[in-house]
């Protein structure tokens, strides 16, 4: 995977000599790169990709122009960047969620369960992916395949496991299921449609499982 975050080195503040005569650091500001990271995250989730200008970033991160050149190149592999920053968070937060789980449906239900934690967090603003590719409809961004192509395996593989039959039509049916039940979230400004959405994805599973 491409990774567009380079690392700049920030000199390390001096510190005042403590009563032993060692000098005390304070901690490390993040680097201009996280930063900047940090902030476009924060706003292309909030307004849209589109709507926030690359000055609005710099100025809210209080970065220069320079350090955006030295460390992305350009605002359009930000978004790539902030784009595959948000796949990389989004699967380790599932990871972590379903390895305690023993059942693989359990596993694939984690999913809905996620998402109604975060929706109201995020303000309903429903799929972030789907909200990039709105905006980018002649544009396909590789981390929006490549994190759409994870969850499908994913499915995939746990479906197998239970045994479940026809596991790549069932995944693809469940993983309508979640793009529809984050779509809706987003219009009802609610976590029922999500809830729902859990339930027709249990419900389909079960048809599938072997008797």
């Amino acid at each position: 995977m491409r990774t567009f975050v380079e690392s700049e080195s920030i000199g390390t503040p001096k510190g005042t000599a403590g009563p032993k005569g060692r000098a005390e650091r304070s901690p490390s500001k993040p680097s201009p790169s996280t930063r900047l990271l940090d902030t476009a995250s924060t706003l292309f989730a909030e307004h849209g990709i589109r709507a926030v200008g690359i000055d609005r970033i710099l100025a809210e991160a209080g970065v220069a122009r320079a350090s955006l050149y030295s460390s992305y190149g350009s605002k359009d592999a930000l978004v790539l960047a902030y784009l595959e920053d948000l796949d990389q968070r989004d699967r380790q937060r599932w990871h972590a969620a379903a390895e305690p789980l023993d059942d693989p449906i359990a596993k694939i239900l984690t999913f809905f369960d996620l998402a109604m934690q975060s929706a109201p967090k995020k303000n309903f603003r429903g799929c972030q992916y789907a909200n990039a590719a709105t905006e980018f409809p002649q544009e396909p961004l590789a981390p929006v395949l490549a994190h759409r192509e994870w969850l499908n395996s994913t499915l995939v593989d746990l479906l197998n496991l239970s045994g479940v039959t026809e596991s790549e039509v069932v995944a693809g049916r469940v993983q309508l299921i979640y793009d529809g039940a984050l779509s809706g979230s987003k219009f009802e400004h609610s976590v029922e449609p999500i809830r729902l959405g859990r339930d027709m994805a249990a419900a389909i599973i079960e048809t599938h499982l072997p008797r």
